[in-house]
């Protein structure tokens, strides 16, 4: 079963907008924690959210794949750097890791393809 990851983060963005109607506190506190999370320190933008979507891949949640392969591809990851993340995933996960570290790859694979 194929994901159209970027029409998933289209409607999942619309969602969360919906959420956020009614709940803006809750949604802005999380944006600041994301963007406090996220920024560069000792460890990069770019290597944290292949860590994040190496996350989204060992909780099997397609949104946040969807959301963390977007923001590999837009913090300048590349496909290798992509797979090799999610390699450990796999090596600390098994089998149904390298089914989701699959899934992850053809997220980014979207991404970079939706941007062209």
């Amino acid at each position: 079963m194929s994901v159209d990851y970027v029409e998933l983060l289209r409607d999942m963005n619309s969602k969360i907008k919906d959420l956020n109607g009614l709940q803006s506190e809750v949604i802005a506190g999380f944006g600041g924690m994301k963007a406090g999370a996220i920024k560069d320190g000792a460890l990069s933008a770019k290597t944290k959210e292949l860590i994040a979507l190496s996350l989204g891949v060992d909780t099997q949640c397609d949104p946040c794949i969807a959301f963390h392969a977007q923001a590999c591809f837009k913090y300048g990851a590349t496909r290798e750097e992509v797979a090799e993340a999610l390699g450990v995933c796999v090596m600390m996960g098994g089998g149904p890791k390298l089914m989701y570290a699959s899934k992850a790859l053809a997220a980014y694979d979207q991404f970079v393809a939706a941007a062209a």
